[in-house]
């Protein structure tokens, strides 16, 4: 047997301090995760950018859904019906800016006019009893830290960067909407060969959501602002038509939007007296009564369903993150995460039997493998 003590010791390493293979690694995940860490903060400070890509995602989406609906009426051509998408998107943007701008600029104007005197006399009115002023002093310190309070401070000193940013927004939907097919292959391609199939299959499900859900939301804005409108002029309250119109495009912001719709509402009742201001009250709990429990049932019967809690706080969350326009589209991105989680995580992993929506694939076939192989 032999001795263990008569065993030479091992070689001594020199190159103690010279990197190995698990250095090597260690050293590249450092580095990615430094990647990781800026390009995140690259996409935060450009959030605005991208909510206004997000928003022009959606136009594109509109401007296809309305050129389908003329090729199916008048059996033209695709590019045909691109066109005739462009020219009623178009028309009907211009016909709510001739609505504000010259049918009811009167009554916008004194809106714009009046809301600042209108608030203040709200909070005077809350203030009176120790819990409204309490109620009133937490809503000003939340609405002041806010990204949204920012550029609604930002527009009402100039509206020139609002306007920029819409036609932005107005811009890339139109050169989104020419050819969709190039950016979603682009997208696609960020993606490992092995994984295309199902990020693919979530890209299409996402799309036909958020045309469902467009759809659902063009028809509660469309019986808000009429019913609010018709209402708010039985009740007397001076423009009822702007109104009425203030409340129907609040409808894009759920719960949030028609909130806050109501408060120039009650404002400019008040100026005429105690009625008006109750009519505007039962005008809006009526119309949120047959919204609630009739109309929005209805039509979103086809449209992924979000608890109302979870969309109001990612509402408000969004809103305070993203400001003015991830307000605007608050609704919308949380739509795009539910449907991202049903088809990418209940699905694909947990192996949910949720349907898929049916589409043409993007990539030929050597790009796209089987997904059984």
């Amino acid at each position: 047997m032999n001795d263990p003590s008569s065993e030479s010791p091992p070689p001594r390493d020199r190159s103690r301090l010279a990197p190995d293979a698990a250095d090597a690694r260690f050293v590249r995940r450092v580095v990615l995760l430094i990647v990781i860490l800026a390009v995140a903060a690259a996409l935060y400070r450009a959030s605005n950018l991208l909510i206004l890509l997000f928003g022009s995602v959606l136009g594109a989406i509109v401007i296809h859904a309305v050129a389908g609906l003329w090729r199916e009426a008048l059996g033209v051509s695709r590019r045909a019906g691109l066109a005739l998408g462009y020219a009623t998107v178009l028309a009907v943007l211009g016909f709510l800016v001739w609505l504000f701008a010259v049918e009811f600029r009167q009554q916008v104007n004194i809106l714009v006019t009046h809301l600042p005197t209108l608030l203040d006399q709200l909070d005077a009115w809350a203030s009176q009893s120790p819990v409204g002023a309490k109620i009133a002093d937490a809503v000003r310190q939340a609405y002041a830290g806010s990204r949204a309070a920012q550029d609604v401070s930002g527009l009402v000193e100039g509206g020139g960067e609002f306007i920029l940013n819409c036609l932005l927004l107005l811009v890339g939907a139109l050169f989104l909407a020419a050819d969709p097919k190039v950016y979603e292959r682009g997208l696609l391609l960020l993606v490992p060969p092995s994984k295309r199939a199902p990020f693919e299959d979530a890209l299409f499900d996402v799309g036909r959501t958020l045309r469902l859900w467009l759809g659902s939301q063009l028809i509660l804005m469309t019986s808000m602002g009429v019913l609010v409108g018709l209402g708010l002029w039985i009740a007397g309250v001076p423009s009822a038509a702007a109104l009425g119109l203030l409340a129907g495009l609040s409808e894009f912001i759920p719960y949030v939007g028609p909130t806050a719709a109501m408060i120039p509402a009650l404002g400019l009742g008040a100026t005429v007296g105690t009625g008006p201001v109750i009519g505007a009250l039962v005008t809006y709990a009526l119309v949120r009564l047959v919204q609630t429990n009739f109309i929005t049932p209805y039509v979103q019967q086809r449209v992924i369903a979000i608890p109302p809690a979870v969309t109001v706080f990612a509402i408000i969350g969004v809103g305070v993150i993203f400001g003015l326009f991830g307000l605007f589209f608050s609704a919308a991105l949380l739509v795009v995460f539910f449907t991202l989680v049903r088809s990418l995580y209940l699905r694909e992993v947990l192996g949910e039997d949720i349907p898929r929506a049916e589409h043409d694939r993007l990539l030929p076939p050597r790009n796209m493998p089987d997904r059984g192989a």
